[in-house]
């Protein structure tokens, strides 16, 4: 039996175009990560899609029970599949996530999705400090851009910049491509 899972973090509609808070690059990601997804699939790794919904009063995005919160059509989860609804960031605060993958003695972890600088920062940096051992499909994730005492920094950059900090010491770091070549 196999000991990795595939984790998809909060590939929802929201962040599409069209959404409440569309992120740069989401497509190409979402594509990318359905492409790892099928590779799971036909491996037989435990797949787990997490979804947030906020519990924030008048939320920007992600609204209990909206389309947007829903799991996005290019990775939608079969009936099969593990869905973990989240309220936080990091996906292991107050969900079942951990003892879904000790259960199943799940030892590594595939983590793609959205965003870079939120959700897959803190997943990842969560893993490694239980003992995991987590690798992020860099170009299976998307983030946006953001400001900070009136610069703005492309997204490009901010997700360049969590990306080198999760592979300095949290992470493996894998193309799509590169990870489905190796996983042959």
């Amino acid at each position: 039996m196999t000991k990795r899972a595939l984790i998809l973090v909060d590939i929802q509609n929201d962040y599409f175009p069209g959404g409440k808070w569309t992120l740069s690059g989401i497509d190409a990601a979402a594509d990318n990560a359905a492409k790892v997804l099928a590779d799971a699939r036909g491996r037989g790794d435990l797949v787990i899609h997490i979804r947030h919904e906020s519990t924030q009063p008048d939320p920007p995005f992600f609204v209990a029970g909206s389309d947007g919160a829903r799991i996005h059509d290019k990775v939608i989860n079969r009936g099969d599949e593990v869905v973990v609804l989240k309220n936080h960031v990091n996906s292991f605060r107050e969900t079942g996530l951990k003892d879904i993958l000790d259960r199943n003695g799940i030892t590594d972890l595939t983590i793609t999705g959205a965003m870079s600088h939120m959700c897959i920062d803190g997943i990842t940096r969560a893993a490694a400090d239980y003992g995991y051992k987590p690798t992020v499909i860099h170009d299976a994730c998307a983030s946006r851009d953001l400001e900070f005492n009136g610069v703005t920094v492309p997204a490009q950059q901010v997700h360049t910049a969590f990306m080198a900090a999760l592979g300095f010491a949290y992470a493996n770091l894998q193309s799509t491509a590169d990870y489905l070549a190796a996983a042959r």
